[in-house]
Parts: structure tokens; C-alpha cells; sequence
């Protein structure tokens, strides 16, 4: 087999991208849209919980029906029907936002979980690095769409933000087609191609593999991190009174962290067990949680940023534990699975510590959740064996 350049896991990652932009960049600006369609907050709500619920349904469907008809090629589907759905909403009538959310998160689902999918596909060596760098260039879509949506908005009017999504849709689209495919016999381990319907019966079998439970439960846990990172951190910074550029400004470090950290966790789980760099992970990010709101000035920026490699550790090493416990045809489907967890756990976070938080005060909410999370680490005791056998 020849060795895969790199050239395309930054391919995948912009193809991950393409759903991170599009995501958040019309989440932020949905206060726009409520002034002009004159719903309220529970609408907001709604609108950034139905791409999440399309992804959470569809993500595991689409790795699925990728595993029997072709990665490749149902990726490529996921994205025509995200830049579609995104070109709908300038001549649609603006009290169908929430359908096109809704079919912006199915074509989502489908360019998100294969695309992830293919970087275990092409990359059986240096795993770890691939997913990093897949993982840095779709975190971009978080960093850079608030600011870019804010000044289409402001330039132009909240439907423009959707002929941005659309095109970033189509050079997705376009990138894809040089990668070479996945049915060959570069990647004959990946399929069955004796069977190329769709089984209901292997999507249910990756829900009921015992070993892939722990990585799951570690997955929600993680993602409730990053709903506390960048959702109740900026809460938190409120207030202690910092001024706005400097909110702005400790929010930008404590996301590179979580970013740039990836590329680097990842290599270093090509070079030891990567469950020990993700149960290291969970304790960086459990503790960070559990000593913000006790802290401030210069050493809650550390913590912080400590919080943020934490996090950025285990989202990029688990992905890469998943496609390592996969078995032989299962990968889309597996990749699929834990996206909806992912899903679950971004949803649901933000939840919890919200509840805790209105009950009991922010910092209960942060200590809680922080010491959920360090308990999380018991999850994966003795499984470093397996990972090893399985590599």
C-alpha cells in the first residue's frame, strides 16, 4: 500500500470544515434572524437544536450505508445536499430556517462522520498525526465563522450567510474528487464488497459491542467540556468584569489551545498507547474545570488553557481509538456512532451545568462537571492491553 500523503488529511479536514462553518456561522448571527422574523429565544434554541438532532439521527445511517456503498461516494452525497440546503434559504420564505437547519444537518451528518471515517481508511500508519491535523483544520470553522459571519452580516444581510456556506460546500466538493478511492484493494480491510446493501443488523452490532461503551461514555463527557469551554466559560468571564477585549481576547487562547494541541497529541499517540494520552487528557481538562472558577487573572488563563490541550487530547485520540477498535467493514458505521455521541454530548453538556448552574451557582456547575469528568478516567482502566492487540 502506498503510503498516504498529507495533503489528504487536510483534504478531509476542510471537508469537516465545510460543517463546522456552516454550523456556527449562522448559530451566532441567529439574533439577526430573530429580528427579522420576529420569533424569540426558544426559537433560537430550537434552530441550533435541529442540526444537532439531524446529525445525531443521520451520522451513524450514512456510516452505514458508506461501509456498504462506498465512503468516497457517500461522502460526496453529504456535501451536495449541505450546499443545496444552504442555497435554499435566500428564496425561501424565512419561517422555513428551521427545515433548512434540519437538511443542513442531514448532509452534515454525511460529509462529517465519513469524512472522518476515511482518514482510518487511508491512514493505517501515523493515525494519530492524520486525525490531528483533520481535527485542526475543522476546528478552524469554529474559530474563524464567528468573525466572518459577523461581517457578511453587517456588510450584507443574514441570508448572504448562507451563499458563504454554499460555497465553501462546492470547494469541498471539488477537493474531494482527486482522493483516491476507497473500494480498491488499497483498502480492501474497510469493506465487505460481497454485500453492498444496506444492514440495518451491522449498524445495531457496533451499538452492542461492549468495548466500544467506555469510548462512548468518554466522548459525551468530553464534548461536555467543550459546551462548558464555549458556552459557560464566556459566562464566566462576564462575571468577573473583564472588559471586552480582553474576554475576547482569553476566549481566542483558550480555543487555539484546544486546536493546535491536536496535530501534536496525535503524534504522540502514534508513539505510546493512545488511551494513555487520553486518560491524561481527561485529567487536564477535569481539573481545569474543576479550579476555574476559583481562579482569575493570569493563572485562570492558564488553567484554562490547560483545560483547553485537555480537551483537544481526547477529542483527537479518541477519534483515533475508535477507528483502531472498528472492526473489518464497520468503520463508517463505528465512526458514524460516535459522532452521535459526540452530537448527545454537545447537546446534553451545556444542559447539565446550565441545570447545576441555575440551581446551585456557577461554580457548583464547573466542579460538578469537572469531577465528572476526572471520574471518567476509571472508564478506561486496563484497556491499553486491548488497543495494543488491536493495532
Amino acid at each position: 500500500m502506498t503510503k498516504p500523503r498529507l495533503w489528504i488529511a487536510f483534504v478531509l479536514g476542510f471537508v469537516g470544515f465545510a460543517t463546522s462553518f456552516g454550523a456556527h456561522i449562522v448559530a451566532v448571527n441567529l439574533p439577526e434572524y430573530a429580528h427579522i422574523a420576529g420569533v424569540g429565544l426558544a426559537m433560537i434554541g430550537l434552530l441550533i437544536a435541529a442540526y444537532d438532532m439531524a446529525e445525531i439521527v443521520a451520522k451513524p445511517l450514512f456510516g452505514a450505508v458508506a461501509d456498504r456503498q462506498g465512503m468516497k461516494r457517500t461522502m460526496m452525497l453529504g456535501i451536495g445536499v449541505f450546499t443545496i440546503a444552504s442555497l435554499l434559504y435566500p428564496f425561501i420564505s424565512s419561517n422555513l430556517l428551521l427545515l433548512v437547519r434540519f437538511l443542513q444537518g442531514v448532509g452534515a451528518a454525511a460529509l462529517s462522520a465519513v469524512s472522518l471515517a476515511l482518514v482510518g481508511t487511508y491512514f493505517t500508519e501515523n493515525r494519530g498525526r492524520a486525525y490531528g491535523i483533520y481535527n485542526v483544520v475543522k476546528g478552524a470553522g469554529y474559530v474563524i465563522s464567528p468573525l466572518v459571519g459577523k461581517a457578511i452580516v453587517v456588510r450584507s444581510n443574514f441570508a448572504a450567510l448562507f451563499y458563504a456556506v454554499a460555497a465553501i460546500g462546492v470547494v469541498a466538493f471539488l477537493l474531494v474528487i482527486p482522493l483516491p478511492s476507497d473500494r480498491g484493494k488499497e483498502t480492501s480491510d474497510a469493506f465487505d464488497d460481497d454485500d453492498d446493501s444496506f444492514s440495518l443488523s451491522a449498524l445495531t452490532e457496533v451499538f452492542r459491542q461492549p468495548r466500544f461503551w467506555p469510548w462512548y461514555m468518554v466522548i459525551v463527557v468530553n464534548m461536555f467540556f467543550v459546551g462548558i469551554l464555549f458556552g459557560f466559560v464566556p459566562v464566566l468571564i462576564d462575571a468577573l468584569g473583564y472588559h471586552g477585549l480582553i474576554a475576547g481576547a482569553l476566549l481566542s487562547a483558550v480555543a487555539l489551545s484546544y486546536l493546535l494541541i491536536q496535530p501534536f497529541a496525535g503524534m504522540l499517540a502514534d508513539r505510546i498507547n493512545p488511551v494513555y494520552t487520553v486518560q491524561a487528557g481527561l485529567i487536564a481538562s477535569g481539573l481545569g474545570i474543576v479550579l476555574v472558577p476559583f481562579l482569575s487573572g493570569a493563572l485562570l488563563v492558564i488553567v484554562l488553557i490547560l483545560a483547553g490541550i485537555g480537551i483537544g487530547t481526547v477529542w483527537t485520540n479518541s477519534d483515533t481509538m475508535m477507528s483502531l477498535l472498528a472492526s473489518k467493514g464497520q468503520l463508517g458505521s463505528t465512526m458514524g456512532v460516535a459522532g452521535s455521541f459526540k452530537e448527545f454530548g454537545d447537546m446534553l453538556g451545556p444542559l447539565l451545568i446550565g441545570v447545576l448552574s441555575q440551581a446551585f451557582g456557577l461554580t457548583v456547575g464547573f466542579v460538578a462537571c469537572g469531577v465528572l469528568g476526572l471520574l471518567s478516567v476509571l472508564l478506561l482502566a486496563g484497556r491499553a492491553k486491548s488497543v495494543t492487540a488491536a493495532a
